[in-house]
């Protein structure tokens, strides 16, 4: 799990803007929620309405989350 912030007044977080990258291992407790729900519940639903219930994961896909809770980084982003 990669952490992309834009440095400080940016608006971008992609290469090259000096953004700040915090690199997590996949089972961070603090993207345990989210790991498991994307896992367990997203992608069996994505995979199905790609009509690709039974087959595997490509080797090199990437998912994006987009964190919507100004939250203190770091922590769990809560969705009321």
């Amino acid at each position: 799990i990669i952490h992309k912030k834009p440095k400080a007044g940016g608006i971008s977080a992609v290469g090259g803007t000096g953004s700040i990258y915090t690199h997590y291992s996949p089972d961070a407790p603090e993207f345990a929620t989210l790991m498991s729900d994307f896992t367990k519940k997203d992608l069996p639903t994505l995979m199905s309405n790609l009509d690709l219930p039974n087959e595997p994961l490509p080797l090199w896909w990437t998912a994006d989350f987009i964190n919507s809770d100004p939250g203190t980084p770091g922590t769990p982003c809560t969705i009321d």
